[in-house]
């Protein structure tokens, strides 16, 4: 499944990964902080999208996280 981790004050797409363990990302996104190359940041929510693919249904789980 596609996950992305979204900086929810600004918008920008920090990561865009694939995973078949969505629960784990899920888990660990929720604890103390995530690093990324531009800093720490804090899970705030998340959505599980469905979008359509060329006639396909997809699902992606979009993690909202704050700078800290």
């Amino acid at each position: 499944m596609n996950v992305i981790f979204i900086d929810s004050v600004t918008g920008d797409e920090l990561l865009h990964m694939v995973s078949h363990d969505v629960a784990g990302i899920l888990a660990a996104a929720q604890g103390e902080s995530v690093t990324f190359p531009v800093g720490h940041f804090k899970y705030e929510f998340h959505n599980l999208d469905f979008y359509d693919d060329n006639g396909q249904i997809r699902q992606e789980l979009v993690i909202y996280v704050n700078k800290i």
